[in-house]
């Protein structure tokens, strides 16, 4: 077949036949009909996507290679800074963004264990997992219904003298309220991590300036797991505009060496062989020193090149989500007094991850969820509801020890018992948001 052809024509005939095969066969819709299974998230992506990831594979560059670099590159221009590190999950960045707070070199700024960092317990566990692995204390605050998210009028009922560093998530796309948490940041001298995995596109008006979620704290992190704004099956990226930062992200990254030349290059700086480090003999080689204890969380070139096809579309996501979110609580209307519906942050404009609804009192989730299910419509809990009350900390909880809740957490626990959320993913068309609210609506008033 490919006797008489180029290696780029071979290719090119390959990705044409991938660009027949992906519309035939992957990007066919089929007519809705009520009763069809809605999942609260799924993948949006065409031929592009299919195409890219041959196209890497045909390489058979198998770590990261072009297609990590353009992503990287193009990532940090659509966030607007200046730094961006592409790893294998969200999770991943997650521990990233926290272990770059550990690292030596921020001297008196750096975490140690013991150290406290005010989070939430209402969460996915990875925002707060890398904080306890490290031996630092997670203090434990609050959130606020109907926004979801930690309630700043009790940051400072949380800070001790141990206290290094916020770190906590942007709640189902709907953005904190960054600017008190800034200014509670600037006061204490305190490091802030956001966890932007579920808010990618999210905006917040700070300064008198619209910026994007995850850019306004110290670092940033987002999510490319497949429910996630934007999709490369695993992946993730951790974000900065402070080059100590995110040289140090880059470290841990990459086992925790100190060379910073990327796999298959040497070199770069020049000064490979005549430099001392340590207690090492002078001029032994910076590709194998290490100036942290890192790991190994780097993405493949494979899931890059689909999240450069993914980036191309991502505007367009955000709009969607947006468009259906708002479809969806207008058909809620007059639905208020059995469930509470979810509202933005002041000052924000949220690319939101799903819909969340709190049962008012008398309303029985354990009614209202089997009966969404049983109409084909996929719900979730706001992952872990209260992260204390789960087996992971029975040990810590028996012992009391390992962590610190600031005052009540009567909001999370409310969240635990009454709150599920629905999806809004740009996949689903304006008939799928009419069904869901048709059947919330019946299953709030049954």
């Amino acid at each position: 077949m490919f006797e008489n052809m180029t290696e780029q024509e071979a290719r090119n005939q390959i990705l044409e036949m991938v660009d027949g095969y992906c519309a035939k066969y992957h990007n066919q819709q089929k007519p809705f009909q009520e009763g069809d299974r809605i999942p609260y998230a799924s993948r949006v992506y065409d031929s592009k996507e299919m195409m890219n990831l041959v196209d890497s594979a045909l390489e058979f560059w198998l770590t990261a290679g072009r297609y990590a670099d353009q992503f990287e590159k193009n990532f940090a221009e659509y966030l607007g800074v200046r730094f961006c590190s592409l790893v294998n999950s969200g999770s991943s960045a997650n521990l990233l963004a926290f272990m770059a707070l550990t690292s030596p070199l921020l001297k008196e700024r750096q975490v140690l264990p013991g150290d406290e960092i005010i989070t939430v317990a209402a969460g996915f566990p990875t925002t707060v997992a890398p904080v306890i692995q490290y031996g630092a204390v997670p203090v434990f605050v609050d959130v606020t219904i109907p926004q979801y998210n930690i309630d700043v009028t009790r940051l400072e009922d949380a800070y001790s003298p141990k206290t290094k560093a916020v770190m906590i998530a942007h709640t189902l796309g709907n953005p904190f309220d960054l600017k008190s948490v800034k200014d509670f940041c600037r006061k204490h001298n305190l490091w802030l991590i956001e966890d932007n995995c579920d808010a990618l596109g999210s905006e917040y008006e700070i300064d008198g300036e619209k910026k994007l979620t995850g850019t306004i704290g110290d670092i940033g992190t987002s999510s490319f797991y497949p429910p996630h704004h934007m999709t490369m099956g695993e992946g993730g990226a951790v974000y900065t505009d402070n080059p100590l930062l995110n040289r140090i992200v880059r470290s841990f990254r990459d086992w925790g060496r100190d060379c910073i030349c990327p796999s298959g290059k040497d070199n770069l700086c020049g000064h490979r062989f005549d430099r001392q480090y340590g207690e090492l003999p002078l001029g032994y080689d910076h590709k194998y020193v290490y100036s942290h204890f890192g790991y190994n969380l780097k993405a493949t070139d494979m899931q890059a090149a689909v999240g450069c096809a993914q980036l191309e579309k991502f505007p367009g996501f955000v709009e969607r989500r947006r468009h259906n979110f708002a479809r969806l609580k207008k058909a809620l209307e007059g639905m208020e007094d059995r469930f509470i519906l979810p509202e933005p942050c002041p000052g924000s404009d949220p690319s939101w991850f799903g819909f969340l609804l709190t049962c008012r009192e008398g309303v029985d989730r354990n009614q209202v969820v089997p009966y969404i299910e049983s109409k084909g419509i996929q719900t979730r809990m706001l992952f872990a509801g209260n992260l204390t009350k789960h087996p992971c900390f029975d040990q810590m909880r028996a012992e009391g020890r390992g962590y610190r809740i600031a005052g009540s957490l009567e909001n999370t626990d409310r969240i635990m018992r009454d709150t599920f959320w629905v999806g809004v993913y740009p996949g689903m068309t304006d008939e799928k948001i009419d069904y869901m609210a048709k059947v919330i609506r019946e299953a709030g008033r049954r």
